[in-house]
């Protein structure tokens, strides 16, 4: 009850709530991309597995925020720059990222009918897998970039909470609009080269700034909605025509 009643509180939970659903844009487009490539009844399924195991993966690096706070520890130093376990699990997960975005990019452009093949083939444990790998990415980012914003951990948790129900909301209307929308799938995959970018960067040291890479999503997402609605209209005028 002091928590409830304490306007600080409030103000820290709110603040925290924005910053983890900014924060959750990477792990949203990553679920919509990859369980595109399953059947919609398994889609569905998969989208809800991926948010609830990333919900429990920042709740419990919540309960271990001692342990969390030593992956920043430098484990040891190469070319005079110290590494710790955060910059090596942002570089893998960097690099994952960026392989899985241009094999995606690849199979778009170059078999799109081995595309399509094995998209109703993919394997339901192999897409969870996928998610689950960058599911620990994104958590330990999120939570390590989120700490000192609040000082209760109850805070914390129920910030995360509302987070993932808002990414919850907000994923299956994008999968929906990607999946019936495919050009806007290599937007999303050039967004996850970004990103993987983006973390390489951080884990080697060089950090750029979330802005100025959210900024340019947006803009690019607001392009390509004119574009889609541009086409729409064309393809409506065609067929009054006809």
């Amino acid at each position: 009850m002091e928590l409830l009643s304490d306007p600080q509180v409030w103000a820290s939970f709110l603040t925290l709530c924005v910053m983890e659903i900014v924060l959750g844009i990477d792990n949203i487009v990553f679920i919509s991309v990859v369980v595109s490539r399953l059947p919609e009844e398994q889609a569905k399924k998969a989208r809800q597995i991926g948010l609830l195991l990333a919900l429990v993966f920042r709740i419990l690096l919540l309960l271990v925020l001692s342990w969390l706070i030593g992956l920043t520890a430098p484990v040891f130093t190469a070319f005079g720059q110290e590494v710790s376990w955060r910059d090596l699990i942002l570089i893998g997960g960097g690099l994952f990222l960026i392989y899985k975005a241009t094999h995606e990019i690849h199979a778009e452009i170059e078999h799109e009918s081995a595309a399509l093949t094995e998209a109703k083939t993919a394997s339901f444990g192999g897409i969870i897998a996928q998610v689950l790998i960058i599911d620990m990415v994104f958590s330990v980012d999120s939570i390590i970039t989120a700490i000192g914003m609040a000082e209760h951990v109850e805070v914390m948790i129920a910030a995360v909470i509302v987070a993932i129900a808002v990414m919850y909301a907000a994923s299956g209307p994008i999968a929906e609009f990607i999946k019936h929308n495919p050009t806007t799938k290599m937007l999303a995959l050039a967004f996850l080269l970004l990103i993987g970018v983006a973390l390489i960067a951080d884990g080697l040291g060089f950090h750029i700034p979330r802005g100025y890479i959210y900024f340019s999503m947006a803009f690019a997402a607001v392009v390509e909605v004119f574009n889609v609605l541009a086409r729409r209209r064309r393809q409506k005028v065609a067929g009054d025509k006809q």
